[in-house]
């Protein structure tokens, strides 16, 4: 089983300044992550966590002005990325064959690809969220995915950043349900990283972590302060 992995995300926030919070978060006993802005890899890769982007191309090069491929994260320090995340999703109209095509390119690269899944409030609402999570599942992996290079993350679209999490039943039966569907995929699928993601608080982390299957977090907002941050990390570890 992949060690647990305590994961931040930035998002469009941070500069150089902001990098001394993760000076004091590497912790012995589980994996810290932090996916940046790309203007803040390079010059994060020496501190004591490891390194994320937080998109890629699926090309390798070419005309795609703003864009960053994941040989070029890789060459910046970048170890994992994200890939699917639903403001991705949501903002840029990414689809999961868009999202496959990038784990691949991140496999390819040699990054560990964290790919995000989830539903929002109406999918909830209408009871089909097991069936979304079956065709994002099986479409936005590619058959390149292993244990190694590959970490899921669940995120239910309307608990990003709303302060409302689901119940810790909610969470069990998907996180079950997506463990079951990688074992019949793959043969290393008893070993992939499920990771929760969803207004991840101190004050929750411990009852979120003790869900069965649950083997880290994807923490937003939570992420750049090492005040908040730290305490979900120690959680984990403690898990």
């Amino acid at each position: 089983m992949r060690r647990k992995l305590a994961a931040g995300n930035w998002k469009m926030h941070g500069l150089r300044a902001d990098l001394a919070e993760l000076a004091t978060l590497d912790n012995a006993d589980v994996d810290v992550l932090v996916c940046l802005p790309a203007t803040l890899i390079a010059a994060a890769r020496d501190l004591p966590v490891s390194i994320g982007g937080q998109d890629c191309h699926s090309a390798t090069h070419g005309a795609h002005t703003g864009d960053i491929s994941a040989p070029m994260l890789a060459d910046a320090g970048a170890t994992y990325v994200l890939t699917g995340h639903s403001e991705r999703r949501s903002d840029h109209g990414e689809t999961d064959a868009d999202v496959a095509a990038k784990t691949q390119a991140a496999h390819a690269a040699g990054l560990t690809a964290i790919i995000c899944i989830g539903e929002t409030l109406a999918i909830r609402a209408a009871g089909t969220t097991l069936d979304i999570i079956d065709g994002q599942l099986a479409a936005s992996i590619p058959d390149s995915a292993t244990a190694d290079n590959t970490i899921i993350a669940y995120e239910p679209v309307w608990a990003i950043g709303t302060g409302k999490v689901p119940s810790t039943d909610q969470i069990a039966e998907v996180h079950a349900h997506i463990r079951a569907r990688l074992a019949e995929r793959f043969a290393d699928g008893a070993d992939f990283g499920i990771l929760y993601g969803g207004s991840v608080k101190a004050g929750n982390a411990a009852e979120i972590f003790a869900v069965p299957h649950v083997t880290g977090a994807l923490v937003g907002g939570a992420s750049l302060k090492a005040a908040d941050f730290g305490p979900i990390v120690a959680a984990l570890a403690a898990s």
